[in-house]
């Protein structure tokens, strides 16, 4: 007897989640590859019948924190987030710098995910130039806002199917 087949991404599910709220938390480093994430991020809230708030931070080392702290105020408002996407550019550059913001940010998130069993599709792109954030930001071609978003709202159906939202 075969075994059935894995999934595929062509499976994933996309039942709309209307009344959803997404917290968008965004780094303004590169101002004009942050637009471009925005854009394709909000297209994808949009498109999953869902709302979104955006913050805006300086930094990719302050989405994180600024996650958290949306989080807690929104819970203690009674308006809690369902989920979160945080979005931003890190390039290389000469130093060990970017190293540290790229692996940091990456755990925080990760940690803050796991720790909150919170659906967070984590958008900071690092690349090593601008051509290569551009190809990945683009909504007409990595689209990697929407990306974020996408992968956030799987996981919050996922929580939802299981029983925990």
């Amino acid at each position: 007897m075969a075994s059935p087949r894995p999934p595929r991404a062509s499976d994933a599910d996309v039942t709309p989640l209307h009344g959803a709220r997404v917290l968008i938390v965004e780094a303004r480093f590169y101002d004009d590859i942050a637009d471009e994430l925005l854009a394709g991020a909000l297209g994808a809230v949009t498109a999953a019948g869902a709302s979104a708030e955006v913050l805006s931070m300086p930094g990719a080392l302050e989405i994180p924190t600024a996650i958290a702290i949306a989080l807690d105020a929104a819970a203690a408002a009674g308006t809690p987030y369902d989920a979160a996407v945080a979005l931003g550019c890190v390039v290389r550059g000469e130093t060990y710098h970017f190293e540290i913001v790229a692996g940091e940010s990456s755990r925080a998130l990760m940690d803050l995910a796991v720790s909150r069993q919170l659906p967070l599709g984590n958008g900071i792109l690092t690349v090593e130039n601008d051509a290569q954030a551009w190809v990945r930001a683009r909504v007409s071609e990595g689209n990697k806002g929407a990306g974020a978003v996408e992968a956030a709202l799987a996981l919050l159906r996922l929580k939802r199917r299981v029983g925990q939202a």
